[in-house]
């Protein structure tokens, strides 16, 4: 079977997106699958195949403003018709609700091909990016201005940011997002309870449920022991929707009862100026250790060091992270939302607080560590959690999947105004 997907995503670039295209991608060749990745171009580290069957195809992008990790593809519709028309997919899948998202459904629609859609990323969560206290970089002003008047502090952005943060802007992005995956013939959540949140949103059309998955003979530990000086981590993109100024405010409460904790950060982001500056702010810098990227071949030898994975996060559809660190072991505390409670499983491998609670979050996390036989009990679990996420597991339901996919083969063409431009 031939597959293309469609994605504003992929390597160099390392998310929880581009992991799971390229894990499944790879798993699926195996099985005799095709692949075509239409992406965006980064420049140094690009690369056309990862194997003869996985072949990638770059388009050129700009860089959003307010976030110069995001990448926004230019049109090039007639590339997009032509990649279609030499390639002849038996499948469109799309990752992504960007720009080659857009792309991918109307060429899935003028080709007739049948086309899934995978809810990785909640998009109207990220509105904080085309906010206009962003737009205008008055988040940059004043970290500079922080610098020499220590009377602002963080809650003096956030009540901008706030004024700023319409719930109309939510609701049109949130529109938007939800009309690409409406026109799919199936969608794909990564987890059951963001499956029940899009059929909240109002989503009509079929959803299964497929993980990401766990490469478990990578990501794999043994049950640890409670710490004396707990080693606090947090993995992520450290952009503001992740909320890491939440994790830090919390880890200062956690030091007061365990005063030699520390915190390790993993990962960049555009929020990292303002959380060093909070850690400084704090005065617990010498206990926040900001790592900056760690590539992923390297995270599985990183989790089992650490003893406990604490996330403020408000908009996982699944967690990779959360997943990676509990195959490792680790008991984890997060918050009620989304699809963290999947993985962070109360009373059971950790504890989630209420989303923007510092205390409660805190009170959690110590409440882990100070019992002995509960954190055990945690730590045996959260192994146990992980082994329902084995990668080949869900690579055998995505193949399901695709194979049953094939029904939709003979649904009618449907030409709309962007078709008009990829004949």
């Amino acid at each position: 079977m031939k597959v293309i997907y469609f994605t504003d995503t992929f390597l160099p670039k390392i998310d929880g997106i581009t992991i799971s295209i390229k894990n499944f991608s790879e798993r699926l060749s195996e099985r005799g699958y095709e692949f075509l990745i239409l992406c965006p171009e980064y420049g140094e580290g690009d690369f056309s195949e990862i194997n003869p069957k996985i072949r990638i195809e770059r388009f050129t992008s700009g860089y959003l403003p307010t976030y110069p990790d995001i990448k926004v593809v230019l049109p090039n519709p007639l590339k997009i018709s032509k990649l279609m028309e030499e390639f002849k997919p038996d499948l469109c899948h799309i990752h992504t609700a960007g720009l080659l998202g857009q792309y991918g459904i109307n060429a899935s629609e003028k080709y007739a091909v049948p086309v899934a859609g995978t809810y990785h990323t909640l998009m109207s969560e990220q509105d904080t990016y085309v906010s206009l206290y962003r737009i205008l970089k008055l988040d940059k002003l004043f970290m500079k201005i922080n610098k020499f008047d220590k009377t602002l502090t963080l809650k003096n952005l956030l009540k901008f940011q706030k004024f700023d943060n319409f719930n109309i802007q939510k609701k049109i992005i949130l529109k938007l997002c939800n009309n690409l995956y409406e026109r799919c013939d199936l969608i794909i959540s990564p987890s059951h309870l963001l499956k029940n949140q899009l059929i909240e949103f109002g989503i009509l059309r079929p959803i299964t449920v497929v993980s990401n998955g766990m490469d478990l003979s990578r990501f794999k530990g043994s049950v640890k022991e409670a710490p004396e000086n707990p080693k606090i981590l947090h993995v992520g993109r450290i952009s503001y929707e992740k909320n890491c100024d939440v994790v830090i405010n919390a880890f200062k409460q956690i030091k007061d009862i365990f005063p030699g904790a520390t915190l390790t950060i993993i990962g960049e982001g555009p929020a990292l100026d303002s959380l060093k500056s909070q850690a400084e702010n704090m005065k617990i810098k010498d206990s926040v250790d900001f790592k900056g990227f760690v590539p992923n071949t390297e995270l599985h030898n990183v989790y089992p060091q650490y003893d406990l994975f604490l996330t403020a996060s408000t908009m996982e559809t699944q967690g990779l992270v959360i997943l990676e660190a509990i195959a490792c072991g680790l008991p984890a505390v997060g918050v009620r939302s989304y699809a963290i409670p999947e993985l962070v499983q109360e009373g059971k491998n950790g504890f989630n607080a209420e989303p923007f609670q510092p205390k409660e979050l805190a009170e959690l996390a110590i409440k882990v560590l100070k019992d002995k036989e509960l954190y055990k009990k945690f730590s045996a679990n959260s192994i146990e959690i992980a082994k329902d996420h084995e990668l080949g597991l869900c690579v055998a339901k995505m193949d399901e999947v695709y194979q049953a996919m094939q029904a939709y083969k003979n649904k009618p063409k449907k030409n709309t105004l962007m078709n008009f431009f990829l004949s």
